[in-house]
Protein backbone atom coordinates (compact mmCIF):
# COMPACT_ATOMS: atom_id res chain seq x y z
CA UNK A 1 0.00 0.00 0.00
CA UNK A 2 1.51 3.29 -1.24
CA UNK A 3 2.74 5.64 1.63
CA UNK A 4 1.19 9.03 -0.25
CA UNK A 5 -2.46 7.29 -0.43
CA UNK A 6 -3.99 3.97 0.85
CA UNK A 7 -5.04 1.61 -1.96
CA UNK A 8 -8.64 1.63 -3.21
CA UNK A 9 -10.97 -1.56 -2.51
CA UNK A 10 -12.23 -4.20 -5.08
CA UNK A 11 -15.73 -4.52 -5.33
CA UNK A 12 -16.55 -7.41 -2.56
CA UNK A 13 -18.17 -10.85 -2.58
CA UNK A 14 -21.46 -10.61 -0.74
CA UNK A 15 -21.14 -13.56 1.57
CA UNK A 16 -20.26 -12.20 5.17
CA UNK A 17 -20.48 -15.78 7.01
CA UNK A 18 -20.22 -16.08 10.62
CA UNK A 19 -17.53 -13.87 11.42
CA UNK A 20 -19.38 -10.85 10.25
CA UNK A 21 -22.85 -11.70 12.09
CA UNK A 22 -20.32 -12.01 14.96
CA UNK A 23 -19.01 -8.45 13.86
CA UNK A 24 -23.06 -7.26 13.71
CA UNK A 25 -23.40 -8.74 17.31
CA UNK A 26 -20.81 -7.10 18.64
CA UNK A 27 -21.57 -3.53 16.83
CA UNK A 28 -25.16 -3.93 18.20
CA UNK A 29 -26.48 -4.05 14.59
CA UNK A 30 -26.10 -0.28 14.88
CA UNK A 31 -28.64 -0.07 17.50
CA UNK A 32 -28.22 3.41 19.25
CA UNK A 33 -26.61 3.99 23.04
CA UNK A 34 -27.13 5.89 25.41
CA UNK A 35 -24.34 8.07 26.76
CA UNK A 36 -22.92 6.76 29.90
CA UNK A 37 -23.99 8.96 32.90
CA UNK A 38 -23.55 12.55 32.85
CA UNK A 39 -20.13 13.47 31.59
CA UNK A 40 -18.44 17.04 31.72
CA UNK A 41 -19.06 18.94 28.52
CA UNK A 42 -15.08 18.33 27.70
CA UNK A 43 -12.90 15.56 28.24
CA UNK A 44 -9.57 14.82 27.07
CA UNK A 45 -8.58 12.21 25.22
CA UNK A 46 -5.44 12.30 22.86
CA UNK A 47 -4.90 12.00 19.15
CA UNK A 48 -1.93 10.65 18.26
CA UNK A 49 0.12 11.49 20.86
CA UNK A 50 -1.16 15.01 21.60
CA UNK A 51 -3.96 15.53 24.05
CA UNK A 52 -7.23 17.15 22.91
CA UNK A 53 -10.00 18.70 24.61
CA UNK A 54 -13.27 17.23 22.75
CA UNK A 55 -16.59 18.22 22.95
CA UNK A 56 -19.47 15.34 22.09
CA UNK A 57 -19.69 15.21 18.10
CA UNK A 58 -23.10 15.82 16.69
CA UNK A 59 -22.44 15.90 12.83
CA UNK A 60 -19.13 13.22 12.70
CA UNK A 61 -17.63 12.39 8.75
CA UNK A 62 -15.98 9.16 8.59
CA UNK A 63 -13.59 8.84 5.56
CA UNK A 64 -13.73 5.18 4.27
CA UNK A 65 -14.98 2.15 6.08
CA UNK A 66 -12.48 1.94 8.70
CA UNK A 67 -13.34 4.93 10.84
CA UNK A 68 -17.17 4.50 9.64
CA UNK A 69 -16.92 0.60 11.10
CA UNK A 70 -15.66 2.08 14.08
CA UNK A 71 -18.37 4.81 14.66
CA UNK A 72 -21.47 2.64 13.62
CA UNK A 73 -19.48 -0.97 16.08
CA UNK A 74 -19.89 2.03 18.85
CA UNK A 75 -23.93 2.47 18.13
CA UNK A 76 -23.33 6.39 17.05
CA UNK A 77 -25.03 6.48 13.97
CA UNK A 78 -27.00 9.40 15.36
CA UNK A 79 -23.66 11.25 15.54
CA UNK A 80 -22.68 10.56 12.02
CA UNK A 81 -23.31 12.93 9.18
CA UNK A 82 -22.22 11.37 6.40
CA UNK A 83 -18.76 9.58 4.74
CA UNK A 84 -16.08 9.68 2.30
CA UNK A 85 -15.45 6.96 0.28
CA UNK A 86 -12.96 7.21 -2.92
CA UNK A 87 -14.87 5.74 -5.73
CA UNK A 88 -12.95 2.19 -5.82
CA UNK A 89 -14.00 1.44 -2.23
CA UNK A 90 -16.09 -1.70 -1.49
CA UNK A 91 -19.85 -1.19 -1.40
CA UNK A 92 -21.39 -0.17 1.64
CA UNK A 93 -24.27 -2.24 0.98
CA UNK A 94 -21.71 -5.22 1.75
CA UNK A 95 -20.62 -3.93 5.32
CA UNK A 96 -21.94 -5.85 8.11
CA UNK A 97 -23.50 -2.27 8.83
CA UNK A 98 -25.07 -1.75 5.85
CA UNK A 99 -28.36 -0.49 7.17
CA UNK A 100 -26.43 2.06 9.29
CA UNK A 101 -24.51 3.24 6.32
CA UNK A 102 -27.82 3.96 4.78
CA UNK A 103 -28.93 6.04 7.16
CA UNK A 104 -26.55 8.46 6.67
CA UNK A 105 -24.84 11.28 3.53
CA UNK A 106 -22.78 9.53 1.35
CA UNK A 107 -21.10 12.61 0.86
CA UNK A 108 -18.43 12.21 -1.89
CA UNK A 109 -16.75 9.46 -4.09
CA UNK A 110 -13.25 11.34 -3.80
CA UNK A 111 -9.83 11.73 -1.34
CA UNK A 112 -11.55 13.55 1.87
CA UNK A 113 -10.79 17.38 1.76
CA UNK A 114 -11.58 20.48 3.43
CA UNK A 115 -14.36 21.59 1.06
CA UNK A 116 -16.50 19.03 1.23
CA UNK A 117 -15.82 19.04 5.82
CA UNK A 118 -16.73 22.08 5.75
CA UNK A 119 -19.81 22.55 3.13
CA UNK A 120 -21.04 19.43 5.75
CA UNK A 121 -20.94 21.51 8.73
CA UNK A 122 -19.35 18.48 10.39
CA UNK A 123 -17.89 19.18 14.15
CA UNK A 124 -15.78 15.76 13.78
CA UNK A 125 -13.81 13.98 11.26
CA UNK A 126 -12.39 10.71 11.72
CA UNK A 127 -9.40 9.71 9.40
CA UNK A 128 -5.83 8.02 9.25
CA UNK A 129 -2.76 10.10 9.13
CA UNK A 130 -1.10 9.83 5.14
CA UNK A 131 -4.69 8.77 3.66
CA UNK A 132 -7.24 10.96 4.68
CA UNK A 133 -5.57 13.48 6.77
CA UNK A 134 -2.70 15.13 4.30
CA UNK A 135 -0.84 18.35 4.13
CA UNK A 136 -0.70 18.16 0.38
CA UNK A 137 -4.76 18.24 0.50
CA UNK A 138 -4.79 21.05 2.50
CA UNK A 139 -7.15 18.95 5.29
CA UNK A 140 -5.37 18.10 8.63
CA UNK A 141 -6.00 18.09 12.19
CA UNK A 142 -3.81 21.29 12.76
CA UNK A 143 -5.96 23.21 9.64
CA UNK A 144 -9.61 21.93 11.51
CA UNK A 145 -8.64 23.00 14.58
CA UNK A 146 -8.15 26.46 13.32
CA UNK A 147 -11.72 26.33 11.88
CA UNK A 148 -13.58 25.08 15.01
CA UNK A 149 -13.67 21.56 13.55
CA UNK A 150 -12.08 18.20 16.05
CA UNK A 151 -10.74 15.49 14.30
CA UNK A 152 -9.40 12.29 15.63
CA UNK A 153 -6.67 9.92 13.69
CA UNK A 154 -6.72 6.51 13.68
CA UNK A 155 -3.86 4.90 15.87
CA UNK A 156 -2.81 2.31 13.74
CA UNK A 157 -1.34 6.03 11.11
CA UNK A 158 0.01 7.73 14.41
CA UNK A 159 3.51 5.59 13.74
CA UNK A 160 4.90 9.10 11.69
CA UNK A 161 2.51 11.63 12.73
CA UNK A 162 4.79 14.92 13.28
CA UNK A 163 5.05 16.27 16.26
CA UNK A 164 2.98 13.83 18.43
CA UNK A 165 3.91 10.47 17.15
CA UNK A 166 2.62 7.15 19.14
CA UNK A 167 3.72 3.57 18.15
CA UNK A 168 1.47 0.49 19.18
CA UNK A 169 0.43 -2.58 17.34
CA UNK A 170 -2.38 -2.77 14.81
CA UNK A 171 -4.57 -4.19 16.44
CA UNK A 172 -3.81 -2.44 20.29
CA UNK A 173 -4.25 0.29 18.16
CA UNK A 174 -7.54 -0.80 17.02
CA UNK A 175 -8.65 -1.44 20.50
CA UNK A 176 -7.25 2.37 21.44
CA UNK A 177 -9.22 3.82 18.48
CA UNK A 178 -12.69 2.41 19.93
CA UNK A 179 -11.94 3.00 23.59
CA UNK A 180 -10.78 6.63 22.70
CA UNK A 181 -13.54 6.97 20.40
CA UNK A 182 -15.89 5.87 23.43
CA UNK A 183 -14.65 8.84 25.94
CA UNK A 184 -14.98 11.21 23.59
CA UNK A 185 -18.79 9.99 22.50
CA UNK A 186 -19.38 9.30 26.19
CA UNK A 187 -19.99 5.75 25.67
CA UNK A 188 -17.57 3.86 27.55
CA UNK A 189 -19.35 1.12 28.65
CA UNK A 190 -20.50 -0.06 24.98
CA UNK A 191 -16.53 0.70 24.06
CA UNK A 192 -15.44 -1.59 26.47
CA UNK A 193 -17.64 -4.12 25.68
CA UNK A 194 -16.31 -3.95 22.11
CA UNK A 195 -13.47 -4.35 22.61
CA UNK A 196 -13.63 -7.67 24.90
CA UNK A 197 -15.91 -9.07 22.42
CA UNK A 198 -12.59 -8.66 19.89
CA UNK A 199 -9.93 -9.32 22.37
CA UNK A 200 -11.97 -13.08 22.84
CA UNK A 201 -12.25 -13.35 18.83
CA UNK A 202 -8.63 -12.94 18.09
CA UNK A 203 -7.74 -14.94 21.34
CA UNK A 204 -9.69 -17.75 20.07
CA UNK A 205 -8.26 -17.89 16.50
CA UNK A 206 -4.47 -17.77 18.78
CA UNK A 207 -5.48 -20.62 20.76
CA UNK A 208 -6.24 -22.95 17.70
CA UNK A 209 -2.82 -21.74 15.37
CA UNK A 210 -1.09 -24.42 13.36
CA UNK A 211 1.63 -25.66 15.99
CA UNK A 212 5.48 -26.04 14.79
CA UNK A 213 7.22 -23.54 12.67
CA UNK A 214 5.25 -20.64 12.07
CA UNK A 215 4.47 -20.20 7.74
CA UNK A 216 6.58 -17.24 6.28
CA UNK A 217 3.52 -15.36 4.45
CA UNK A 218 4.18 -12.03 1.80
CA UNK A 219 1.61 -9.64 1.89
CA UNK A 220 1.32 -8.40 -1.97
CA UNK A 221 -0.19 -5.24 -2.08
CA UNK A 222 0.71 -3.57 -5.61
CA UNK A 223 3.32 -2.79 -8.01
CA UNK A 224 5.50 -4.32 -10.83
CA UNK A 225 8.64 -3.29 -10.61
CA UNK A 226 8.66 -2.98 -7.17
CA UNK A 227 5.90 -4.41 -4.67
CA UNK A 228 4.03 -3.04 -1.80
CA UNK A 229 3.85 -4.70 1.08
CA UNK A 230 3.15 -4.58 4.76
CA UNK A 231 5.78 -4.19 7.48
CA UNK A 232 4.94 -4.52 11.07
CA UNK A 233 2.69 -1.17 11.51
CA UNK A 234 -0.27 -2.17 9.67
CA UNK A 235 -3.29 -4.73 10.64
CA UNK A 236 -2.01 -7.45 8.09
CA UNK A 237 1.09 -7.96 9.85
CA UNK A 238 -1.06 -8.66 13.36
CA UNK A 239 -3.39 -11.06 11.40
CA UNK A 240 -0.63 -12.83 10.00
CA UNK A 241 0.98 -13.46 13.81
CA UNK A 242 -2.03 -13.72 15.46
CA UNK A 243 -3.31 -16.87 13.26
CA UNK A 244 0.00 -18.44 13.14
CA UNK A 245 2.32 -17.22 10.55
CA UNK A 246 5.37 -14.83 10.26
CA UNK A 247 5.16 -11.81 8.17
CA UNK A 248 8.16 -12.03 5.90
CA UNK A 249 9.02 -8.52 6.24
CA UNK A 250 7.93 -8.06 10.17
CA UNK A 251 11.40 -7.01 10.50
CA UNK A 252 10.47 -3.48 8.76
CA UNK A 253 9.46 -1.18 11.19
CA UNK A 254 7.37 0.54 8.86
CA UNK A 255 3.49 0.91 7.63
CA UNK A 256 3.04 -0.12 3.93
CA UNK A 257 5.86 0.08 1.89
CA UNK A 258 8.17 -0.52 -0.81
CA UNK A 259 11.04 -3.71 -0.96
CA UNK A 260 12.27 -5.50 -4.04
CA UNK A 261 11.42 -8.42 -5.16
CA UNK A 262 15.43 -10.07 -4.86
CA UNK A 263 14.34 -9.57 -0.65
CA UNK A 264 10.84 -11.59 -1.75
CA UNK A 265 12.67 -14.48 -2.64
CA UNK A 266 15.40 -15.02 -0.62
CA UNK A 267 12.44 -15.04 2.04
CA UNK A 268 10.94 -18.27 0.07
CA UNK A 269 7.05 -17.56 1.49
CA UNK A 270 4.79 -20.30 1.29
CA UNK A 271 1.66 -18.15 1.44
CA UNK A 272 1.00 -14.87 -0.18
CA UNK A 273 -1.49 -13.25 0.71
CA UNK A 274 -3.31 -10.82 -1.55
CA UNK A 275 -4.77 -6.98 -0.69
CA UNK A 276 -7.63 -6.95 -3.05
CA UNK A 277 -8.73 -3.12 -3.87
CA UNK A 278 -10.51 -1.70 -6.81
CA UNK A 279 -8.28 -0.72 -9.71
CA UNK A 280 -5.72 -3.78 -8.81
CA UNK A 281 -8.13 -6.94 -8.65
CA UNK A 282 -6.87 -9.98 -6.81
CA UNK A 283 -7.55 -12.30 -9.77
CA UNK A 284 -4.85 -9.74 -11.97
CA UNK A 285 -2.03 -9.85 -9.07
CA UNK A 286 -1.93 -13.35 -8.77
CA UNK A 287 -1.66 -13.88 -12.41
CA UNK A 288 0.81 -11.74 -12.31
CA UNK A 289 2.83 -13.32 -9.60
CA UNK A 290 2.30 -16.71 -11.48
CA UNK A 291 4.04 -15.23 -14.69
CA UNK A 292 7.07 -12.82 -13.47
CA UNK A 293 10.06 -14.64 -13.40
CA UNK A 294 10.69 -12.79 -9.95
CA UNK A 295 7.56 -14.48 -8.28
CA UNK A 296 6.64 -17.72 -10.40
CA UNK A 297 9.20 -20.36 -8.59
CA UNK A 298 8.09 -19.37 -4.73
CA UNK A 299 7.18 -22.11 -3.12
CA UNK A 300 3.69 -19.88 -2.41
CA UNK A 301 2.79 -19.63 -6.40
CA UNK A 302 4.02 -22.85 -7.12
CA UNK A 303 1.36 -24.37 -4.62
CA UNK A 304 -1.28 -21.81 -5.59
CA UNK A 305 -1.05 -20.69 -2.02
CA UNK A 306 -2.89 -17.49 -2.59
CA UNK A 307 -5.16 -16.12 0.34
CA UNK A 308 -7.42 -12.74 -0.76
CA UNK A 309 -7.81 -10.07 2.08
CA UNK A 310 -10.83 -7.94 1.70
CA UNK A 311 -9.66 -4.24 1.91
CA UNK A 312 -11.70 -3.37 5.33
CA UNK A 313 -9.87 -6.32 6.50
CA UNK A 314 -6.34 -5.07 5.94
CA UNK A 315 -7.12 -1.01 7.00
CA UNK A 316 -7.69 -0.33 10.92
CA UNK A 317 -10.70 -1.40 11.58
CA UNK A 318 -13.54 -4.09 13.41
CA UNK A 319 -13.01 -6.36 10.39
CA UNK A 320 -9.56 -6.79 10.99
CA UNK A 321 -10.65 -9.98 13.27
CA UNK A 322 -12.96 -10.99 10.42
CA UNK A 323 -9.65 -11.00 7.93
CA UNK A 324 -7.99 -12.99 10.94
CA UNK A 325 -10.54 -15.63 11.54
CA UNK A 326 -10.58 -16.46 7.82
CA UNK A 327 -7.12 -16.32 7.07
CA UNK A 328 -6.76 -18.48 10.37
CA UNK A 329 -8.98 -21.28 8.97
CA UNK A 330 -6.93 -20.62 5.90
CA UNK A 331 -3.86 -21.70 7.51
CA UNK A 332 -5.45 -24.52 9.78
CA UNK A 333 -6.52 -25.87 6.03
CA UNK A 334 -3.04 -25.98 4.30
CA UNK A 335 -1.51 -29.46 3.26
CA UNK A 336 1.46 -29.65 5.16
Amino acid sequence: MRTTRLPAPARRRAALGSSVAAALLLGGCGAEVEPDAKASAEVTVKRCGEPVRYTVPQRAVAYEGGSADKLFALGLTDHVYGYVMPPANPPVSESPWASEYAKVKMLSDDLLNKEVVVEAKSDFVVAGWNSGFKDERGITPAILDKLGIQSFMHTESCFNYPGHPEKVTPFEALYTDLERLGRIFRVEKKATAVVDGLKQRVQAVENKAPAGERAPVFLYDSGTDQPFTAGNQVPPNDIIKSAGGRNVFDGLDERWTQVNWESVAEAEPEVVVILDYGDQPAEKKIEFLKKSPHTKGLPAVKKNNFFVLDYNEGISGPRNVDGLEKFGAYLRGLDG
